[in-house]
């Protein structure tokens, strides 16, 4: 119509408008648009096949308004007598989606916030299951201890293994050292690793651990958390942690493989992709780094210290958990560093070993080399002994255990199975299990000096003769002698 008016054509006009021309015709002699001249009606133009059951769904919606419409679906749709069928579906959609938008409960409201640079940090953990990652071929269960500046969204992750302070102060530290900089505050959910339950302040359902407000004070932080039970006020952090996992799931596509050689290999993996998503924020990074503070001197240490003493069953207790160390350690104070998924033991200043952390409130790590020549020497602790499931490294040891002693009787049985394990301690597990699994296939009896025997054979005996030297002194002096009786 307003090309009509420009050129009082109506075929041109029409052609423009992509209509035939007797359409446009119409149009111009009533002076409206279409959808001014389509008439509107408040009939039907089909049977309703939802009016069986609307009220009904209705006063549904109305008890439980998070009844979900595909679910609602298929409840009357296994009624015979409702009329429904799968091709109602969508009918049902449409109708729940206006009787919500016109009646229902009133929904959540986001507010959007507005982010200074520089002003803070948001810290969370995010389990990284569905990644799917292996270590030579060992799935690899572990976290993410996940930062990030709101103004940003700079970014940063550090692998771990639980929800703890120590995985928070190595996860923060690590994204201090990135960012050569502190902000003023440090925000949290109420995790246990930062706070606790109290009862006697009102107002106020949880407190800071004291751990916690130490390495605020440490870094002159701000602590911040937000209600208990509303993740969506932790926002920021949340949603990078599905970006981040999503990120990660599509490089492990790129790559080709889930499975790494190493966890220095796969952490290097991540790095990269961090510091690739990172490139992209340099410009508002570089605004919050200009209101940030310089990082003190002095970073803390990334363990708690312990000093057990060994007891008389080398064993020592760290935490609530009991863990054992060679015989030869006890009576010994030890020094032992908790990290966040390995402990280390000295003695004095000298490094001896590590041993793997336990999890839970309590629990034994008994590492059978360290006691199987203690129990050679007493094998009848052997039956009764508290750690006793220890000792059997796997289900091909187990069944070892009960064929000898079904074979040779329980103390002769036990002995046995003990030079066993005496072989393992000398040689490796990956030695000695699958020579044992053959052996259970045997029919006959056997004992563990034939296991000895063809795992390492005996080696000949070679009988060193001293080399003779002759004199010829003693020879001359036969000579004179022999004259001498002549003469």
């Amino acid at each position: 119509m307003s090309e009509y008016k420009k050129t009082g054509k109506i075929t041109d006009s029409a052609m423009k408008a992509d209509i035939d021309r007797h359409t446009a015709r119409k149009y111009i002699q009533a002076g409206q648009s279409p959808e001014q001249l389509q008439a509107k009606h408040s009939w039907r133009t089909r049977p309703d096949p939802l009016a069986h059951i609307w009220e009904e769904a209705v006063r549904m919606l109305q008890a439980a308004p998070e009844l979900e419409s595909k679910t609602l679906f298929e409840h009357f749709l296994a009624r015979p007598e409702s009329g429904l069928e799968p091709s109602h579906l969508r009918t049902f959609f449409r109708r729940v989606r206006q009787w919500r938008a016109t009646q229902g409960p009133e929904r959540e409201v986001f507010f959007a916030q507005v982010q200074q640079p520089g002003q803070l940090l948001q810290l969370d953990w995010t389990y990284a299951r569905e990644l799917q990652v292996t270590i030579q071929g060992q799935p690899l269960d572990h976290l993410f201890c996940h930062c990030v500046l709101p103004y940003s969204n700079w970014q940063w992750a550090t692998r771990c293994v639980s929800e703890s302070f120590l995985s928070l102060v190595s996860g923060l530290q690590a994204a201090f050292q990135q960012l050569g900089k502190s902000p003023p505050c440090l925000g949290t959910d109420n995790t246990s690793a930062a706070t606790h339950e109290i009862e006697h302040l009102p107002g106020r359902s949880r407190g800071y651990n004291s751990d916690y407000l130490e390495l605020c004070t440490h870094y002159d932080l701000t602590p911040l958390t937000i209600n208990v039970n509303c993740p969506h006020e932790h926002g920021d952090v949340e949603s990078q942690n599905g970006h981040l996992k999503r990120r990660l799931e599509q490089h492990l596509l790129l790559r080709g493989s889930r499975d790494f050689n190493s966890l220095e290999e796969y952490d290097a993996f991540v790095i990269g992709v961090l510091r690739a998503a990172n490139a992209k924020r340099q410009q508002r990074l570089a605004e919050e780094l200009a209101c940030m503070r310089p990082l003190p001197a002095i970073t803390l240490a990334e363990y708690r210290e312990f000093e057990p003493v060994v007891s008389s069953q080398s064993l020592i207790r760290v935490n609530k958990h009991t863990y054992s160390v060679p015989s030869r350690l006890i009576g010994h104070t030890l020094r032992v560093e908790q990290y966040e998924a390995e402990l280390k033991v000295y003695l004095g200043r000298e490094f001896l070993f590590a041993l793997p952390r336990l999890r839970g409130d309590r629990g034994a790590l008994v590492d059978f080399r360290h006691v199987i020549y203690g129990l050679l020497r007493k094998p009848g602790a052997f039956a009764h002994y508290r750690h006793r499931e220890a000792l059997y490294p796997s289900g091909v040891f187990r069944a070892a255990y009960d064929r000898l002693v079904a074979d040779h009787g329980e103390r002769p049985g036990v002995i046995e199975y003990l030079q066993v394990l005496k072989l393992a301690a000398e040689e490796t597990l990956g030695k000695v299990e699958p020579l044992l699994a053959e052996h259970l296939k045997l029919s006959g009896k056997w004992r563990a000096r034939q296991l000895r025997e063809q795992l390492v054979p005996p080696s000949p005996k070679v009988i060193e003769l001293s080399a003779l030297t002759p004199s010829l002194a003693a020879y001359d002096q036969l000579l004179e002698s022999e004259v001498a009786h002549v003469g």
